[in-house]
């Protein structure tokens, strides 16, 4: 993956060619990530394409030694997805404070679409060694777009505890997925 990084750092200095390099190799994880918070197709494109000017924007900003290229990207992401489903849930109510009715949409979901390739085999590989608590929340955290509040008022379990499960998981994620 040191390949994201150098394409993000070059993208900094304003290379063109580097930032469609990165766009071609990042975009179809990251779109299914979008997809499977957001559920909608339509929403997920314009999330990517959001998350991914702002990575062009934000490129100088990156920091190889904090963190990964993918990681680095799939917060932006993962950010502007969250933004977007409180923008859609505050305008779908309706002037009597009622909520109009969700769509579903009939697309495989992020996940699905994430597990489908070699690296995806492999993450849920790492992710069945997880501790049950651990896994539930980072799949609900990072695959539904829940933040730590609204998990741990869905599974009724407090919000240090959450937060607990999902670092420690991810820690273990980590360790597994680099050997």
């Amino acid at each position: 993956m040191a390949e994201l990084e150098s394409l993000i750092e070059a993208s900094a200095a304003g290379n063109r060619a580097a930032f469609s390099a990165l766009y071609d190799a990042a975009a179809p994880q990251l779109f299914g990530l979008a997809l499977r918070i957001l559920k909608r197709r339509d929403w997920a494109e314009d999330v990517l394409q959001d998350a991914l000017i702002s990575a062009w924007r934000n490129a100088g900003e990156y920091r190889r030694e904090l963190g990964s290229g993918k990681a680095w990207l799939t917060v932006i992401l993962r950010n502007r997805a969250l933004d977007r489903l409180r923008r859609e849930a505050a305008a779908r109510l309706e002037p009597s404070g009622d909520a109009m009715p969700e769509l579903e949409d009939p697309n495989p979901s992020a996940l699905d679409l994430t597990i489908s390739g070699e690296a995806g085999r492999r993450l849920m590989a790492c992710l069945e060694q997880l501790e049950e608590a651990q896994k539930r929340a980072i799949l609900m955290a990072y695959f539904d777009g829940l933040t730590h509040e609204e998990l741990a008022a869905r599974i009724a379990t407090p919000l240090g505890t959450v937060k607990s499960w999902i670092r420690r998981g991810l820690q273990r994620l980590k360790g597994c997925l680099e050997l």
